[in-house]
């Protein structure tokens, strides 16, 4: 059955129809194949670019950040040494520095949630929408309109914009608008919807248990909202959804269920069916484990677009992947309809964004004006104003603001943090740490600062011997109260720890030392967590809690205003910070 590329999402003239209809016609079955991958660049030379586009055809392309100039370079080599205009994707989440490393952060989506005004949410997408056509950009795999349901998710944790599906709905509409000013595509994702499981689907299973009438409330009124604005393109998640599966085939067994980027229950059922979503569907990454432990990958890269998706992400090696989907083709797993349907869908996106018009010496801006649109200083400035909004004054059970350096002379800071290295540590790159910028300026405010030094830091150094009577002469020999309340008016304790697997505190000690609050009776204490909103489970005795959503250096600055009494705390939690316990809010 062909696609109707008149309607929703992509409005096509008939010329642009025909030309869709040419481009399959005159493509031999190999260009066919390639248009079904999404490539994630592992070099940026002419040689490797150009190998690519012209032998394995890929349609479209996600690559790591760089700087604005590299990039620019990079997608003027794609598009011009390819046959066919490619789709060229970006994580724009946060703002333009998900296309750029000098792009414009505007803030994580817990960020603009927290602020409660859709304005930020479009800035973002606006803002991002720019910097990343400027560079050449046409595609981004946002926004995320996942709902946090589940607090101990470490996926979503401040990547999604609330636990409100109204909420979410609205921001990622306004998100929308922003970034289809500049011509980007944007790809809600992850359908059909994380945040109810705990469980990272990088490296396990991940199951939406909802029931079909508790996900039509909520995730299914986002997306239908979302398709009905005519979104153009969905990013499918490796997330079970078994009740709709079950209600498809009702048959269908437990351990015969699917993730969504595999099953045709959901993704031609559910998606095309019950929300008539007529747009483009690209897998999430395709090396997550979630997807390789559904079946082998030979089946996999087929049974993909065999259940409705139409992109591919992710080669894990090109010839081998682009092999085991020419195959699936072969062996009847993707059939001709089916085939022909995901392309004219992804050419049909290229033709809504108007690529097919554009020669290929004339695809980006000039070099010069491109990349004058990076980093302009009144999108800057939309940062501050967001984290002046957002920040979080979650938990104030003390009189303890203003804090000034009259009352509280002596501040020790403790840096919290949770599992090191990994993914998240990637992610987070090597910023400055949130609490030797908070250190810099609160001194700069008069206050006397010191920063704690954990003994585990040293303890970890030594033989495994003599780190065992160590933390064992630490535990025994307990310091006097005495020493932390004449040494100090107030702790700061800031939790800067990065998405992992379990996003949460790992106390360098648990007895007696400073790592750990014990002393909320002694000093007054001011706990802050600079990326995940859900710490206070871990702290219920805290009196003082708030939500900074970033340590980034305006926000810390704008945090130590707060603080003093210079400005209000004004931004409101979208999610449930006291994460469910009863004793968190005591």
């Amino acid at each position: 059955m062909s696609v109707d590329l008149s309607k929703r999402p992509f409005y096509l003239s008939p010329d642009d129809i025909q030309w869709v209809k040419q481009t399959i016609a005159g493509m031999s079955l190999e260009e066919k194949i390639g248009q079904l991958f999404v490539n994630m660049g592992s070099s940026r030379t002419e040689e490797y670019l150009t190998e690519m586009v012209n032998k394995y055809h890929i349609g479209a392309v996600r690559y790591n950040p760089a700087k604005a100039e590299e990039v620019y370079d990079q997608n003027l080599i794609l598009q011009t040494q390819s046959k066919i205009p490619l789709l060229i994707a970006a994580n724009t989440e946060a703002g333009g520095n998900g296309a750029c490393t000098d792009g414009t952060e505007i803030g994580v989506q817990v960020k603009i949630g927290a602020t409660a005004n859709t304005e930020y949410a479009y800035q973002m997408g606006r803002v991002a929408g720019v910097e990343a056509a400027a560079i050449g950009c046409n595609w981004s795999f946002a926004p995320i309109v996942d709902i946090n349901y589940n607090w101990r998710n470490p996926i979503i944790s401040n990547r999604s914009f609330g636990s409100d599906p109204d909420l979410v709905l609205e921001m990622a509409l306004a998100y929308m608008k922003g970034i289809q000013e500049s011509g980007i595509a944007p790809a809600a994702k992850h359908f059909p919807g994380d945040g109810v499981d705990e469980r990272d689907q990088h490296l396990s299973f991940s199951v939406n248990s909802f029931s079909c009438e508790q996900w039509d409330r909520t995730f299914g009124k986002v997306y239908q909202g979302l398709i009905d604005a005519d979104l153009p393109s969905i990013m499918a998640g490796h997330i079970h959804l078994p009740a709709y599966e079950k209600y498809f085939n009702p048959s269908l067994q437990d351990e015969d269920c699917l993730p969504a980027t595999l099953s045709k229950p959901l993704l031609t059922d559910l998606l095309r069916g019950k929300l008539n979503f007529n747009g483009v569907i690209v897998t999430d990454a395709s090396h997550m484990v979630a997807m390789t432990s559904a079946m082998k990958r030979s089946e996999m890269l087929p049974a993909a677009i065999a259940a409705g998706c139409d992109l591919f992400l992710f080669f894990n090696d090109p010839d081998e992947d682009f092999g085991y989907m020419l195959d699936g083709y072969r062996n009847g797993i993707i059939s001709d309809e089916r085939l022909e349907a995901a392309l004219q869908r992804i050419l049909g996106l290229k033709a809504r964004l108007g690529l097919h018009k554009k020669a290929k010496g004339q695809c980006l801006l000039p070099k010069a004006e491109a990349l004058a649109k990076i980093g302009l200083p009144e999108n800057k400035a939309i940062f501050r104003e967001v984290a002046d909004n957002a920040i979080t004054l979650v938990k104030n059970k003390q009189a303890v603001f203003p804090i000034t350096p009259e009352k509280y002379a002596r501040v020790l800071l403790v840096n919290v943090k949770g599992v090191e290295g990994g993914f998240g540590k990637m992610v987070a790159g090597n910023r400055p740490s949130a609490v030797a910028i908070l250190q810099e300026k609160l001194t700069a405010c008069g206050f006397e600062t010191t920063i704690y030094h954990s003994p585990m830091a040293d303890i970890l150094k030594m033989s495994d011997e003599d780190q065992v009577k160590t933390i064992r002469n630490e535990y025994s020999q307990k310091r006097p109260i005495a020493e932390l309340v004449n040494r100090y008016d107030l702790i700061i304790n800031v939790a800067d720890v990065h998405m992992s697997t379990v996003q949460r505190i790992v106390w360098q000690a648990t007895k007696g030392t400073p790592d750990i609050p014990f002393y909320v009776h002694e000093i007054p204490t001011i706990f802050v967590s600079v990326q995940c909103p859900f710490h206070l489970a871990d702290v219920p005795q805290v009196k003082t809690y708030i939500n900074a959503y970033d340590g980034k250096l305006d926000t810390m600055a704008l945090l130590v205003d707060k603080m003093m009494g210079r400005s209000e705390f004004k931004g409101v939690s979208p999610v449930d910070a006291y994460c469910g316990f009863k004793d968190s809010y005591i």
